[in-house]
């Protein structure tokens, strides 16, 4: 998990590089293309072929996956890497409740303690003018939800994933995320631009590093409670707050700051706890 953390903080800083100037999504589409002809020799290469046994749930987990990483994408581009890699991070508590209600495990008062930490941390994070008034840093407000529905979208994905292992091979699970994303971005490039040389290269770098992060994370949840796997990736805001630093001189604020401490502890307090009995 802590690997697929570190290429998925890789992936958000080409994301953030190629969103200069070109469409979401076009880089999604890319990301997804690429992603969809490497898992295919994977699966060759492995011995794997096949379209899964629980199909609509393997199509849920690639649409589900195709919405938050538009959502995703899009609030790179609009938001400092930091604060959307933090807001994006409330899907490790989603994913617990999520787990807990649709895997059997009981959703307790830690758990609502938990995603109640979280949300606070968001708010710090946005830090809209109708609470902390016009000398705050506030965020884009719309790309603020953007980014709150997609942490809503992985974190089905990632409780389908938890499912899913009980029937499919991890790379059928892999599979199903570029084969229902590419065709569904198609629709989408309306706004398509040519990239340059060094866009080429950096549209190809996204679908290498996302592929390598999603065949990691995959495994890690294969073998680890859902939302106790997912708080292992918290490290992912030091990476991206790393990055956000070099390349793009951001720095959170105080307030940013102290939502970020409130997120991670909304994860904690929700995945820490043993196992409980349904």
């Amino acid at each position: 998990m802590i690997g697929a953390a570190f290429f998925f903080s890789l992936m958000s800083l080409f994301v953030k590089i190629a969103g200069r100037r070109l469409p979401t999504s076009e880089i999604v589409f890319a990301r997804s293309f690429l992603s969809l002809i490497i898992t295919f020799f994977l699966m060759r290469r492995a011995g794997v072929w096949s379209w899964g046994q629980n199909k609509p749930l393997l199509i849920l987990r690639g649409v589900a996956g195709f919405c938050g990483l538009l959502c995703f994408f899009y609030a790179i581009t609009k938001l400092p890497l930091a604060d959307v890699t933090v807001i994006h991070f409330i899907n490790p508590v989603l994913t617990a409740v999520l787990a807990g209600a649709v895997l059997g495990e009981r959703v307790s008062p830690r758990d609502a303690m938990g995603l109640g930490l979280s949300l606070v941390g968001v708010i710090f994070v946005a830090q809209p003018e109708f609470l902390f008034g016009g000398a705050a840093e506030e965020l884009n407000l719309f790309a603020v939800g953007v980014a709150l529905c997609g942490a809503v979208c992985s974190a089905i994905a990632y409780t389908t994933v938890r499912k899913l292992r009980e029937t499919e091979h991890h790379l059928t699970v892999v599979f199903y995320f570029p084969l229902v994303a590419t065709p569904a971005s198609l629709p989408l490039l309306q706004n398509a631009v040519w990239p340059t040389p060094f866009e080429w290269v950096i549209l190809v770098l996204i679908g290498i590093v996302t592929q390598i992060a999603q065949i990691f994370l995959t495994k890690g949840l294969h073998v680890e409670k859902a939302g106790r796997a997912m708080s292992m990736s918290y490290i992912q805001i030091v990476f991206a707050v790393t990055w956000g630093f070099l390349f793009f001189q951001e720095v959170p604020n105080l307030m940013g700051i102290v939502g970020a401490v409130l997120v991670l502890m909304g994860t904690l307090v929700t995945t820490s706890s043993k196992p409980r009995p349904v």
